[in-house]
């Protein structure tokens, strides 16, 4: 099934390769699902109540990577698919809206700190494609171009010239490479100007869901910001197309690392060889895999969680049958604002007064060692 022709026939390579012409015309909301019902001939209508509450939209592009009729057991459809499991009510006191606690540790709009040398700054409330497992979906129901106003960028600037211990500013949102040209540059500006802000890092969904967003004018200011690091977001290794590659090429020749950070998912990347396939996949295009994640306990994303025990002994088969390149650290973002936490455990099984180790390998052999 190639969406591409049956939703897009007459479009030709230059729009379609086109980024303002791709993000003019996601598919979106109510009229986007009833365009997507009507040409797949698939009643969607069920799903008009969930988009009242979290919104909808995706582009031409990532929608053509769906390849199965049922959108909700493909991969890529059931990332930015609507489903109704996302309204329903759940008896789990531990879903939030703010899991992360990020209003609490956020000083001044649009910042958050929690960590003693590093903030995030949402710059952008805007993305290309709603991932349905966002950790942020509260933020969906403020108008969609919601950016960092002048006035609050100010603001951010301040607190961060008060507070000279913090040197590393993560950018995120939103999604931070959708801001008009002007606003990127005004932000990266604004951050070079504080001289204890060593590192910018990016946070971006762009290279996956709209790698024509990437072009050679907005390379070149990333690189005169240096250093800068991107950190991107693929979950799936059909993800990793021609054109994502060449979206990501183009950032390192710009002299940029990029590392990703993957989700685990149920129905998505929950079993080792997808997730073997897309680590081997991102090493051989130069991309670190950085993190996965334990899905966050949001609201509206218990469909996606996976047992805990499963990521863990998904990890470890891990170890041994691939290069230690392509396997992530596994960690959890802890509720209440707690931070980040390894989850894949020790291969030390016992250890004696600091002088001998009990230790099990990849193959499950057993080794002492006289330390």
């Amino acid at each position: 099934m190639n969406l591409r022709h049956i939703l897009w026939p007459d479009v030709d390579t230059g729009l379609w390769n086109d980024w303002r012409w791709q993000y003019k015309n996601r598919l979106k909301g109510a009229e986007g699902l009833f365009k997507l019902s009507t040409l797949l001939q698939k009643d969607l209508s069920h799903l008009s109540h969930v988009i009242k509450t979290y919104r909808w939209a995706s582009t031409p592009y990532y929608i053509s990577l769906i390849q199965d009729k049922n959108l909700l057991q493909d991969p890529i459809g059931r990332q930015i698919i609507p489903s109704p499991h996302e309204i329903q009510k759940q008896s789990y006191p531990q879903l939030s809206l703010d899991p992360l606690k990020e209003r609490l540790y956020s000083p001044v709009p649009g910042l958050i700190h929690r960590y003693k040398d590093r903030v995030v700054l949402l710059a952008s409330g805007i993305c290309a494609s709603y991932c349905r497992h966002c950790n942020r979906k509260r933020t969906w129901k403020k108008p969609e171009h919601l950016s960092l106003t002048k006035h609050a960028l100010n603001k951010v600037k301040a607190y961060l010239d008060a507070n000279p211990e913090i040197r590393e500013v993560i950018i995120s949102g939103g999604d931070p490479l959708l801001l008009p040209f002007k606003s990127i540059k005004r932000v990266l500006s604004v951050m070079r100007s504080i001289p204890t802000i060593e590192v910018i890092r990016i946070g971006t969904r762009v290279p996956v869901v709209l790698p024509m967003r990437i072009t050679d004018r907005l390379c070149r200011l990333l690189h005169k910001n240096r250093p800068i690091w991107i950190n991107t977001h693929f979950n799936h290794p059909r993800e990793v197309t021609k054109e994502a590659s060449g979206a990501i090429e183009k950032i390192q020749l710009a002299g940029i690392p990029v590392s990703n950070q993957t989700v685990l998912l149920k129905g998505i990347n929950d079993n080792h060889d997808v997730l073997k396939s897309l680590f081997c996949k991102l090493q051989s295009i130069m991309v670190r895999p950085y993190y996965l994640f334990q899905c966050d306990q949001v609201c509206g994303t218990l469909h996606f969680w996976v047992p805990l025990s499963k990521g863990i002994e998904i990890m470890e088969s891990m170890w041994g049958d691939t290069g230690g390149m392509c396997i992530p650290n596994f960690v959890a973002d802890l509720p209440e604002g707690y931070g980040k936490a390894r989850l894949l455990p020790s291969q030390i099984l016992d250890m004696e007064d600091g002088k001998e180790a009990i230790f099990f390998t990849y193959d499950k052999k057993i080794v002492k060692i006289h330390l």
